[in-house]
């Protein structure tokens, strides 16, 4: 048996389709507080025991949002780049016929790496109900991720941050790692705000002005010529570079352990927000935290996209979304911090965990699923 504890896991499918071959797995790891929510990674190499890792991470993330879903995850062992879109398709019809029981009672799917709103079209469209999934195409009542929701909480998290630190957002600099769906929302409601971007990285390195980036510019140029280096005006660094560079606000948002053991020393902004999933070890963090560096752990900061999930299987429109992720995530970022600053003054992962654990709990109890301690 694999190792469970009081939270879960309750239960773990595995699934295998002869016609396709489709190989996909789903997880709910704790459902005291609705149904499991995370979405479909179709990736070559998954295991189960990612796929499992990353429930319990949503049980948390979900708990933290203080959104009525348990955490879930699910994933297809496939490589999309070997495959037709025919090909991908039919596989992920297959994937939702072999789990048509635990949707939407149990689970509710949504978009992951290699998984778009396309697909999930097609999942809600398999099993002829728009309640399975999150994330589908705005022609089938959905709120994809495209609208920006999850570089949106990134920022709240961040304004709740600097005020807690009493700081003017119009004194202030920032670097985004990353600039796909959230680090172009970021760039854009952090230019909102106040702070003045001035790095900005993708695969092919950095862009960085001290003097500030054009958003508008660095759209057209992303857009036309592939990567943010070729903006013309500032100068162009290694990818690795942005996260030494003097800046107040450092958003990592594309890859997990960017900032490590290695390179932690150079660091040198005072608010982190994590806009990418487990951008920083644990060790990391604390060695950050311990310097007086606000961090916003991943599951606070980019819950966004999840909140916004949520919004749609209530059926609200786009701008009741935005209203709720911003008062989501404000209300979540200052409990997390006041609670912080309660138990030992900086470590806001432990604080946030406690509190997402705490709500886990009571929600059993209320079920009867353990007693009050």
């Amino acid at each position: 048996m694999r190792k469970e504890d009081e939270f879960g896991f309750e239960k773990v499918v595995e699934v295998y389709d002869q016609k396709t071959g489709m190989q996909g797995v789903c997880v709910m790891h704790n459902t005291a507080r609705g149904p499991g929510k995370g979405g479909i990674r179709m990736v070559p190499d998954l295991t189960t025991e990612e796929v499992m890792g990353l429930a319990r991470a949503m049980t948390w993330k979900n708990a933290m949002a203080d959104i009525p879903f348990g955490g879930a995850k699910s994933g297809i062992k496939a490589d999309p780049k070997s495959m037709t879109p025919q090909q991908k398709e039919a596989v992920v019809r297959a994937f939702a016929r072999k789990i048509a029981e635990l949707l939407p009672g149990q689970y509710i799917a949504g978009p992951d790496m290699n998984m778009t709103e396309l697909e999930m079209g097609y999942i809600a469209d398999e099993l002829k109900n728009p309640r399975v999934t999150t994330g589908k195409p705005s022609s089938m009542g959905g709120l994809p991720h495209e609208l920006g929701s999850t570089g949106y909480g990134v920022v709240v998290a961040t304004r709740v941050a600097v005020g807690h630190l009493g700081l003017d957002p119009h004194h202030l600099t920032a670097a985004i790692e990353g600039f796909g769906n959230v680090g172009t929302f970021t760039m854009k409601f952090l230019n909102e705000m106040g702070v003045k971007v001035v790095a900005v990285s993708d695969s092919r390195g950095t862009i960085y002005d001290e003097h500030g980036l054009d958003y508008n510019a660095l759209m057209r140029t992303k857009s036309e010529k592939g990567t943010v280096t070729a903006y013309g005006k500032g100068r162009v660094l290694g990818a690795k570079e942005l996260f030494g560079l003097p800046v107040d606000i450092l958003v990592p948002g594309a890859r997990p352990n960017v900032i490590t053991s290695e390179n932690v020393n150079g660091v040198k902004a005072k608010i982190i927000p994590e806009a990418a999933n487990l951008p920083i070890p644990y060790e990391t963090e604390i060695v950050l935290m311990k310097r007086g560096v606000t961090v916003i752990p991943d599951f606070v900061a980019n819950a966004g996209g999840v909140i916004s999930s949520w919004c749609e299987t209530e059926g609200w429109d786009a701008e009741r979304m935005f209203r709720v992720v911003e008062e989501k995530i404000k209300n979540n970022t200052k409990v997390m911090l006041e609670h912080a600053e309660r138990i030992d003054g900086k470590d806001t992962r432990k604080a946030a965990l406690e509190i997402a654990r705490q709500r886990v709990r009571d929600a059993m109890v209320r079920k009867g699923w353990m007693k009050k301690l």
